[in-house]
């Protein structure tokens, strides 16, 4: 399997799990971070409006439910949240990445569609007859499941099972667009689930939690972006997105706003690589803690945001939807 180049070596110690699990919470309780879970080419990301009406999860994890989507979290020991900022062509995306250990993310690595039964961890109670069908994506950290309640659509699923997604024949693919199950993305220490009906093809990226789905990039069989600095011997199987200060949780450009930056980097000195972190403040790598590549980006990454807290315009250069859609997927 292909994999990034990675940064720091694993740590001899785990984060302290009240720390991880305070900051599950506080990015939770804010409807301004986003979420993801998913692997390079298969994500379900979840977000929600300032005053969307949520519901509590009816268990002990931690999530909430909306009408579009939800979310349900159940910290695991080994759970290592890294902060990260990468470099595009207008300047940065940022992210907390929240990791396993390798030897210890791996899912069901399953090949082909394979009916799995009712959902019976399911973030809504009325969801919990729907039967669950993983789509066979092969991923190392992630099973991309969809779930439906209708005769018609399970019929459809069952068709197709014991077939690759996207063997020639099987009628699963031309039909599910039209019609739109519950997608469900599960990794070790929890799920997104996605009630919104997938949009055609060739589209904006929808408003409100969706999933996307990209054979290209499947093929490559990474885990993260070559561009997201993970430490050694870690893969992320998920991240929380904190307010940009330039861009809201669609990618349009909004007014800077300085404290969204500070906010974040608060984020990235307890939740970072602290050589990055350094070389970030101008420190060079003497020892190489980190790739080159990794390292680069840092000194991009400084540049650009000092260039917005003077007040300079940054225009969209070329080739920068290209960057920020491969940094999405990490």
């Amino acid at each position: 399997m292909t994999q990034p180049a990675k940064t720091a070596p694993e740590p001899k110690t785990a984060p302290d799990r009240d720390a991880v699990e305070a900051l599950l919470w506080d990015a939770l309780r804010d409807p301004g971070t986003a979420w993801s879970l998913g692997s390079f080419g298969a994500i379900a990301e979840f977000m929600r409006d300032p005053h969307e009406p949520v519901s509590a999860l009816p268990d002990d994890r931690l999530g909430m439910a909306t009408t579009r989507g939800a979310i349900a979290l159940r910290p695991h020991p080994d759970l290592r949240p890294v902060a990260y900022e990468t470099a595009v062509a207008s300047g940065w995306n940022h992210a907390v990445a929240l990791c396993l250990p390798e030897d210890a993310c791996a899912m069901n690595r399953r090949g082909v569609v394979t009916e799995l039964g009712p959902d019976h961890e399911a973030a809504r109670f009325e969801d919990r007859d729907g039967v669950l069908f993983d789509l066979g994506l092969d991923l190392l950290a992630i099973d991309a499941c969809v779930r439906s309640r209708d005769p018609e659509v399970v019929a459809c699923l069952r068709a197709g099972a014991g077939q690759p997604l996207f063997a020639p024949g099987n009628p699963i693919g031309p039909r599910l667009v039209a019609m739109s199950p519950h997608r469900v993305f599960l990794a070790r220490f929890g799920r997104i689930e996605v009630y919104a009906p997938i949009p055609p093809s060739g589209g904006t990226s929808p408003e409100g939690p969706h999933t996307h789905v990209l054979p290209k990039l499947l093929r490559s069989g990474r885990t993260h972006a070559a561009t997201t600095p993970i430490p050694a011997g870690y893969v992320p199987c998920a991240a929380l997105h904190p307010a940009h200060p330039y861009k809201d949780m669609q990618g349009q450009r909004i007014s800077f706003d300085a404290e969204r930056l500070a906010a974040f980097q608060v984020l990235l000195q307890l939740w970072g690589d602290p050589a990055l972190v350094a070389i970030k403040h101008g420190a060079e790598d003497h020892g190489g803690a980190v790739s080159s590549r990794h390292a680069q980006a840092a000194r991009r990454v400084a540049e650009a945001q000092s260039r917005y807290l003077r007040g300079e315009t940054v225009e969209t250069g070329p080739g920068d939807e290209e960057d920020e859609a491969a940094d999405i997927h990490a």
